[in-house]
């Protein structure tokens, strides 16, 4: 884990060796701007937004930011 909280970065890695294969890899990246959850990376089966909303952080103040801005 990696955990920034001067400049408000959080990440979760997957790091280490499978047999003679390298694994580096994010599985969520948020960062905290303007007050708003930006999730940059979601690689979880549950989604980290859906957690976030279950511990009471409104919707109004998640932002995907792995979307265009169209998108969201």
């Amino acid at each position: 884990m990696l955990f920034d909280a001067e400049r408000h970065h959080y990440q979760v890695l997957n790091i280490g060796w499978k047999e003679q294969r390298r694994i580096y890899g994010v599985i969520i990246h948020v960062d905290i701007k303007d007050k708003k959850n930006w999730i940059q990376r979601d690689g979880t089966e549950i989604g980290i937004a859906n957690e976030l909303i279950a511990a009471r952080v409104s919707k109004e103040d998640i932002v995907l930011g792995f979307h265009a801005p169209y998108k969201r």
